[in-house]
Parts: structure tokens; sequence; C-alpha cells
């Protein structure tokens, strides 16, 4: 089984892209707290590349912008590519198929819960 949930904080304001197909695409950066602290007693952050693809894209990049908290509901995909030094890289990407609007920054109003699928 491959689920992933997590809640976070945008880093930047999505943007979509029009690809072949007229399927569109965003990629947007989730900071995500972990749960515990660390030895000098701060909480950490990851920074979670997540893909959304068409309407979830869409209203994502319509209604959600830097600072906003939203929650994502996905999978884990990994793919690789080779660097001119022959390396090969491993990314992982958490595709989302589900995304709810937790809290917005827009006119400093927290925003009902909304939520939108593929």
């Amino acid at each position: 089984m491959n689920n992933v949930i997590l809640v976070g904080r945008l880093t930047q304001n999505p943007e979509i892209v029009e690809i072949d197909d007229n399927k569109k695409v965003t990629a947007v950066i989730l900071a995500v707290n972990r749960n515990f602290k660390n030895a000098d007693g701060i909480y950490e952050t990851d920074f979670i590349r997540c893909i959304l693809w068409n309407s979830v894209a869409s209203t994502t990049t319509e209604y959600c912008h830097v600072g906003d908290v939203i929650g994502v509901k996905g999978r884990l995909q990994t793919s690789k590519y080779e660097d001119e030094n022959k390396k090969v890289h491993y990314i992982t990407d958490v595709i989302a198929e589900r995304v709810t609007f937790l809290s917005t920054n827009k006119k400093n109003v927290v925003s009902s819960e909304k939520t939108i699928e593929e």
C-alpha cells in the first residue's frame, strides 16, 4: 500500500503549466514540521515536493498562496536520472490525489475547509 498524508505550508505560490493534450500540472513544496524536537529543542521542518495534476492543480493554483496551510493525500513516486558523469540520482515525489485547503492568508481570513480530488 502506498499512501501519504501531509499537512504543511506552501513555500511558494503554485504556478500551473499546461503540457501536451491540455493536461495541467504544478509542483509545490510543502513545509512540514516534524512532530518531535531535535537535541536543541527545535522542531525541524521537511520540505517535500508534491506534484498536482489537472483539476487539483488548477484549483490549488487559483485559491492557494505562499504560507497557506494545505493537506495533501497521495502516493509516493520515485524516478531516476543519470547526470553528465553517469551517476544515477533518485527523486521521490508525492503525487497528490486530494488536496484540502485548511487556511489561507488571503485578507487574513481563515477559509472554510475545501477539498478537491482528481
